[in-house]
């Protein structure tokens, strides 16, 4: 129903691996068009590789990524995921990710990336079989009588992967489309249920 209304998202919306394990972080609690902004700002510098950002000072990298708020704060949480990488992988992705789905763990275990974030960065980044569960995802469930309101992230996660073949890109669209739901229906404060696309479902 979703994709007959909105279409192929084409989710995460990077050129690298790397971009979209940043994007991941600089998007918690701010919209997506900030986090462009300081992406822009990355590139101008030529700063979308691991080992380059490393190198960049904290204060440096918080001026930079200022667009996406709170930049102090997800400055010092892409330096604690860039010293996972450096570190693990010398800031090869391709061998981080070749660890699959037992990288989870390590990636929650770095301060300030939480269960959506590493999500985030194993599904797209890593093209590895995860689902990801944001605030759409929980409210157009409940609001649908498919999840309790207390349902936690796990629980919401696992409903999915129970149910849906393991594929990587059904999980991608999946979860874009929702977002897409979200965002143009779904609202929180005045959600458009009569034109819905997924109403009745």
């Amino acid at each position: 129903m979703l994709l007959n209304h909105f279409g192929p998202q084409g989710w995460w919306p990077a050129k690298t691996s790397f971009e979209v394990c940043v994007g991941a972080i600089l998007t918690q609690n701010t919209n997506w068009q900030n986090v462009e902004k300081a992406i822009a700002n990355l590139r101008r510098q030529d700063l979308l590789d691991p080992e380059a950002l490393w190198r960049v000072p904290t204060d440096h990298l918080a001026h930079l990524i200022r667009p996406a708020g709170y930049y102090n704060l997800k400055a010092r949480r892409l330096k604690n995921f860039l010293e996972f990488v450096m570190e693990g992988w010398q800031g090869d992705l391709e061998a981080m990710f070749a660890e699959g789905l037992s990288l989870r763990p390590r990636l929650l275990a770095v301060s300030g990336i939480g269960p959506e974030t590493a999500d985030s960065i194993l599904l797209y980044a890593g093209h590895l079989p995860i689902f990801v569960v944001d605030a759409y995802t929980k409210r157009i469930l409940h609001r649908h009588l498919l999840v309790p309101e207390e349902a936690g992230y796990q629980e919401i996660q696992d409903f999915f992967m129970e149910n849906l073949p393991e594929d990587v890109q059904l999980y991608q669209e999946y979860h874009a489309l929702l977002v897409a739901l979200g965002k143009n229906f779904c609202l929180k404060g005045r959600p458009r249920c009569p034109q819905c696309p997924a109403k009745g479902w």
